[in-house]
């Protein structure tokens, strides 16, 4: 019998999602990709109202810790941001460039495979203060252990600069956030039914060396 994840909206906790791409590719390898992600990211935010606590694109998945936007629910928020993401990054350049820059720019040939992104996304409830700095701490060391940088200050695509000297950037998280009409989020929503997806396993080893 499979093993099922069941996703609790509703309650008031942060998510901790995982997001692939397809077959595990580095479709987010160069700077452009993950530049983009991080705007869509930014306008997607805006557009569902909810507070961004973290994030980490790396080269084939990204990492993101946020709450429960006021409208709709996270998977409506992983949905639309994964359609605009695929749809950018599959769509032909306009201005013509040498082959020395699409070598720069351009990761693996995209519009070879059917899809951009993995159908479903992890989904782990986070409801302590313990718990949201444990997947702040490994966010932002992921790139450190995959050995793409030696400091996590220096991956350009993560949250660790905020939390580090404040530092705003394409995506500035917004860890106290409030509704724009000013109401109590939770006043406004109701719990979700129990939504069952694929079980993914949370084997993330936990890195306790920065403190948020």
């Amino acid at each position: 019998m499979r093993n099922r994840l069941e996703r609790r909206y509703g309650f008031g906790h942060l998510h901790f999602v995982t997001c692939g791409c397809y077959r595990r590719l580095p479709f987010l390898a160069t700077q452009r990709a993950r530049n983009l992600f991080l705007k869509t990211l930014s306008e997607v935010r805006d557009r569902y109202d909810f507070a961004l606590w973290g994030y980490a694109v790396m080269l084939e998945h990204v990492h993101l810790l946020f709450g429960e936007p006021l409208v709709e629910t996270p998977t409506t928020v992983m949905q639309v941001l994964k359609q605009r993401v695929s749809r950018a990054l599959r769509q032909p350049r306009r201005r013509k460039t040498s082959a020395a820059q699409m070598r720069l720019w351009d990761g693996p040939p995209v519009k070879r495979y059917a899809h951009f992104w993995q159908r479903r996304f992890y989904d782990f409830n986070v409801w302590s203060p313990r718990k949201k700095n444990e997947k702040l701490n490994y966010m932002h060391f992921n790139p450190v252990k995959r050995g793409l940088v030696k400091h996590p200050k220096e991956w350009l695509w993560s949250s660790y600069r905020f939390y580090w000297h404040g530092e705003n950037g394409l995506c500035t998280p917004n860890p106290g956030w409030k509704p724009r009409d000013g109401r109590d989020a939770m006043k406004l929503k109701k719990p979700h039914p129990l939504q069952k997806g694929k079980t993914q396993r949370d084997a993330a080893p936990v890195d306790f060396r920065l403190c948020l």
